[in-house]
């Protein structure tokens, strides 16, 4: 927008997605049989998806707030075959997928640091029944999907040291994912994690990462369409050496 730095930005977009083309065969195909299970044909998940948002510039600072949305008809998701393991494709009735972004950047503070913060509010939901696929007993109507978590929140610091050093601390924040068939969830946690290089002359850069710092242990999902109950995983460390080639 002239004059006042304004960016109105959006887009709508029309997808299809094709289903698989296999899934069963025998013995599998009777062993699903046997359990009372049945098919029918997957069909094809069409997508329309939109956003509308508006970027802010604030002294340097930028403030964009986005809302985005997904109707999707004949979704496809996958379920387990009883307690075998075994996961085969299926379609719901449709599914919508909406919600609110905030993200906050900053200029460069003091000359060595730039911040970036995002806040999400969402709500997943699937709409049953099933039209295709894996046929068991699912719910008609509106339900949660088993990704649903209603607010995350994540910041970076970005950090130039002197030397060629760089540091990076992340901190990431959920409200918790669906608990089981819900409509409960799970309760919210935290993780943070760091991250910290050097470069050397044009070509060489040394760093170390590591992911949950604090060593923290929560619950992260129960559903059975993420393969079964998940705990994060613990503290993990690790570092690179990366040479850049001359092209």
């Amino acid at each position: 927008m002239p004059k006042i730095g304004w960016v109105l930005h959006g887009y709508y977009a029309y997808y299809y997605q094709p289903p698989p083309l296999d899934s069963l065969e025998r013995p599998a195909l009777e062993f699903a049989a046997s359990e009372g299970f049945g098919f029918i044909p997957l069909r094809g998940e069409r997508d329309i998806q939109h956003d509308i948002g508006l970027r802010v510039p604030v002294r340097g600072w930028s403030v964009d707030v986005d809302n985005f949305h997904t109707s999707a008809k004949n979704f496809l998701d996958h379920d387990v075959i009883g307690d075998s393991g075994i996961f085969i494709p299926l379609s719901d009735l449709g599914a919508i997928i909406h919600g609110t972004e905030v993200t906050l950047r900053s200029p460069k503070l003091f000359g060595v640091a730039q911040w970036h913060v995002a806040y999400s509010n969402q709500i997943a939901q699937g709409i049953g029944p099933i039209t295709g696929g894996l046929l068991e007993d699912a719910p008609s109507g509106n339900f949660l999907l088993d990704h649903d978590q209603r607010n995350t929140l994540s910041s970076v610091v970005m950090l130039t040291l002197p030397r060629q050093i760089w540091l990076t601390p992340a901190y990431q924040f959920g409200s918790g994912f669906l608990n089981g068939d819900g409509p409960a969830h799970l309760p919210p946690h935290s993780t943070f994690d760091l991250a910290a290089g050097k470069q050397f002359g044009e070509n060489w850069t040394i760093s170390i990462n590591a992911l949950n710092v604090a060593n923290t242990r929560y619950l992260l999902d129960t559903s059975n369409t993420f393969g079964g109950t998940h705990y994060i995983n613990p503290r993990q460390v690790y570092g690179e050496l990366r040479y850049r080639f001359h092209f």
